[in-house]
């Protein structure tokens, strides 16, 4: 019986669940024009956990201007993915730091995704 909690114990502390990398969790589009069109951000990652990683969500960061796509499918251990951002300056202009945030089976928090620029007329 000690045998078999002590085995049920060492699995569990050895299943690390699912864990969400990231290559970079920031970009910038530098100097863009607000009538140039839609930019886009991508953001790259790699499950590595043991467990499969689902993302739940991506918001759009509280603007209609952002559009996220992302993975729909639960990522295996050792496969990664990207998370795309596309952002439509038109009717902007000068600084913006915006971001987006990931919510996934990988963590209790969620993963903030940052991008900036300045927009020109």
């Amino acid at each position: 019986m000690i045998v078999a909690i002590v085995a049920a114990l060492t699995l569990s502390a050895a299943d690390n669940g699912a864990v969400m990398t990231f290559d970079n969790v920031s970009h910038d589009f530098g100097t863009i024009k607000a009538s140039g069109g839609v930019v886009t951000a991508t953001y790259r990652f790699t499950n590595t956990g043991n467990t499969p990683l689902v993302i739940k969500k991506v918001t759009n960061g509280g603007c209609g201007c952002t559009t996220p796509s992302y993975p729909k499918h639960p990522i295996a251990p050792g496969k990664g993915g990207d998370i795309t951002i596309k952002f439509n300056p038109e009717g902007r202009r000068g600084e913006f730091n915006r971001e987006v945030k990931v919510s996934s089976n990988a963590s209790g928090k969620r993963q903030a995704l940052r991008f900036s620029g300045v927009i020109i007329p």
